[in-house]
């Protein structure tokens, strides 16, 4: 007899072992010659040299299959324990499988052309309005490449920038001020990665949340790094948080060009970023629009709304200009006349 520990490590011990450890459960039924203990992510298994030698591959196999689908099945469980393949759910433009096995897939022409330009650049914009998934495919992209081995950890990052409110009236100390500006990065991490396994990337710094300004002075190695919210930077922070690009890296800079918070009289560094770095090998650009939007049908709507707005007020500005310098123009040849 011996003991042998096996560590599964790369998923969350709930969804591996069931609910009401019914996975563990059913698989101390399918190896009856094993004792079997399981505690947190260490399974220590006494019996034969062969047996157990068996039931560690069968364990590496569901652990790979759990890491890959966010779910493990008890009939996945009792096929791959017999030696037969699993049933895998084959959809076209999945990125992963998210919390529960949910298929997180590139839903219009642009997010899969988002897909490509990551796979190609190690430099990508993502730019376009609201409700696009601009920043939801880039977090699914860096959770596929973290799961993978592509990269050792995550880092995603926004501007704090006020849209009409201070943050000095906001309570509590800097990180419960600022934390309400990173909350959408949170959101979409938990749809992607199971709450266990996510407090623990969080915790060992494998995934990591900051403001814009915690960049400064660090070389991010071996990573994906997301920027949210890019046109809300500044000149000098778009240039600090690019040139934190590392070895082994890949960034993605998201952005929506129609919604600028910064000050009037400050440029968006995002803007002048895309005119200076146009035609650089490396770099790659997509632009989302309107049809790209996946939120509620409203919100299409909304923002149809607002755009014809704006061009009928630039359309109105224009033909006042237009206007004015007709005036002028005939109040000139007036004069000269006279």
């Amino acid at each position: 007899m011996i003991e042998r520990i096996i560590i599964v490590d790369s998923v969350d011990p709930v969804v591996f072992y069931g609910v009401n450890n019914a996975n563990i459960q059913l698989i101390r039924n399918l190896f009856p010659k094993l004792r079997i203990a399981a505690r947190g992510s260490i399974i220590k298994v006494i019996g034969d040299d062969a047996e157990t030698s068996m039931f560690e591959e069968k364990i590496k196999k569901l652990e790979e299959y759990c890491v890959k689908y966010n779910k493990l099945p008890q009939e996945v469980i009792i096929d791959m324990v017999r030696g037969e393949a699993p049933q895998e759910v084959k959809l076209d433009d999945v990125i992963i499988y998210g919390v529960n096995g949910k298929p997180i897939t590139g839903r219009t022409p642009n997010q899969q052309r988002l897909v490509r330009a990551f796979e190609e650049n190690d430099l990508t914009f993502a730019l376009g309005p609201a409700g696009t998934g601009k920043t939801y495919v880039a977090i699914a992209l860096a959770v596929r490449a973290l799961k993978s081995r592509q990269v050792k950890k995550i880092i995603l990052s926004r501007p704090a920038v006020e849209a009409g409110e201070k943050l000095g009236f906001l309570p509590g100390d800097m990180k419960e001020k600022i934390d309400p500006y990173l909350q959408p990065l949170y959101d979409a991490l938990e749809d992607m990665i199971p709450a266990i396994k996510l407090k623990e990337y969080m915790e060992s710094n494998v995934i990591q949340i900051a403001p814009l300004a915690f960049m400064r002075g660090r070389t991010l190695s071996d990573a994906v790094i997301v920027l949210d919210e890019a046109q809300n930077t500044t000149t000098h922070q778009i240039k600090m948080f690019m040139t934190r690009l590392g070895l082994g890296s890949k960034m993605i800079i998201t952005g929506d060009i129609t919604q600028i918070d910064l000050p009037r009289t400050v440029t968006s560094g995002l803007i002048q970023a895309l005119g200076i770095l146009k035609g650089i090998p490396g770099i790659g650009r997509v632009e989302f629009d309107r049809k790209d939007i996946v939120r509620h049908k409203l919100v299409q709507r909304i923002v149809e709304a607002y755009q014809n707005f704006d061009d009928e007020r630039r359309a109105a500005a224009v033909a006042a200009r237009k206007e004015g310098e007709d005036i002028k123009q005939e109040n000139e040849s007036h004069n000269h006349n006279l």
